[in-house]
């Protein structure tokens, strides 16, 4: 059987290092997907905040400043309708914190802040005719993924199960990202909100390599060199890195979630909706002692935020993470305030 190690991912994108960054939305724009993408690997650009106008900004700067390969990565996630009951239980659990903090809750649930890749968006793509695409949460519905493809971009997707990886194969992606537990930010499950089907890295990597065609990018919890290697003798063609670069002066993380990645606390993180209403990893804040990290009460993706956005800007202006999105994954340890480059090559040197 022909597997994901008996051609490179690196043919494919046209990258020369064994090393994907993360796209992070919220905490980077097109500044540490260029520095990561000069290196020879490949720099990522996370959309699924921006705006159509916004898009077409960061990817003329990109096209100005680069011919290397950058990753434009979108959501693709179902748009749910806000539920106005879900949302009065959730207003009615966060009272005592708007209280406590002299703040009203907002008016509606406008603001949520995460949109998945629509018709517009592609417009604005489709000028720039990026080569390499990626989604989370799937691929997008066929006549738009056709429309990526159409101009000849390699589209990669994330896949947290086998399951999903297999459907993915069957369903146009040219390369898998096989996410483990260990990932910070969003997991990428699709076929399921089953937690308890989420594996480690060092599980899953291997399985998805044995069950698909496709070549393989490691993702969760990879920092360091040693764990590039490690992925890649599981039979990954490349790792794909993204907690590691919060610190790099090329990130746009903010202070607080600087200080975070920086101190102790930065050793318990869990899975929570409370932020964003799907299971995402960061660090625990006060908000998730609170209420414990997974709700029934918090509303679906992504209108849980909308209600926290009085909280967290509050919270923050007094210097406190209490309701702060701080995504980290499971080796913040490995976080170095140094240049992206410089973090890229070490990344591809195992020691």
């Amino acid at each position: 059987m022909t597997h994901a190690n008996s051609h490179t991912l690196y043919d494919l994108l046209g990258i020369t290092l064994p090393i994907i960054q993360a796209p992070m939305a919220g905490v980077q724009g097109s500044a540490l997907a260029l520095a990561v993408s000069q290196t020879g690997a490949l720099g990522s650009l996370p959309c699924a905040m921006l705006s159509p106008e916004a898009l077409h900004a960061e990817l003329t700067v990109i096209k100005q400043q680069t011919d290397k390969p950058v990753n434009i990565n979108f959501f693709c996630h179902p748009l749910s309708e806000p539920d106005p009951q879900r949302e009065a239980a959730w207003l009615n659990a966060l009272a005592p914190y708007y209280q406590e903090l002299g703040v009203s809750p907002p008016q509606s649930s406008a603001g949520a802040g995460r949109a998945p890749f629509n018709t517009e968006m592609a417009d604005v793509l489709q000028a720039f005719q990026p080569a390499v695409v990626s989604f989370h949460f799937g691929l997008p519905a066929p006549d738009l993924l056709a429309r990526v493809k159409s101009w000849g971009a390699k589209i990669l997707s994330t896949a947290t199960t086998v399951e999903e990886a297999l459907w993915l194969q069957a369903h146009g992606a040219d390369a898998i990202i096989a996410q483990g537990l260990e990932a910070g930010g969003h997991r990428g499950m699709f076929l399921t909100d089953d937690l308890s089907t989420q594996m480690g890295t060092l599980a899953l990597v291997p399985q998805v390599v044995q069950a698909v065609k496709l070549p393989v990018i490691a993702a969760g919890g990879i920092a360091t060199a040693q764990g590039v290697a490690a992925v890649l003798a599981l039979g990954a063609v490349a790792a794909q890195v993204g907690t590691a670069y919060l610190l790099c002066p090329e990130a746009s993380t903010s202070a607080l979630h600087r200080a975070a990645l920086a101190s102790p606390a930065a050793c318990h993180t869990v899975l929570t909706n409370l932020l964003s209403g799907r299971p995402a990893r960061g660090v625990v804040n006060r908000l998730m002692r609170d209420l414990g990290p997974l709700s029934r009460l918090a509303p679906d993706f992504p209108w849980a935020s909308a209600a926290l956005l009085p909280l967290r800007q509050q919270a923050e202006s007094l210097g406190r993470d209490d309701f702060s999105t701080l995504w980290s994954g499971q080796h913040a340890s490995a976080c170095q305030p140094i240049a992206a480059a410089d973090l890229t090559r070490q990344l591809s040197v195992a020691r």
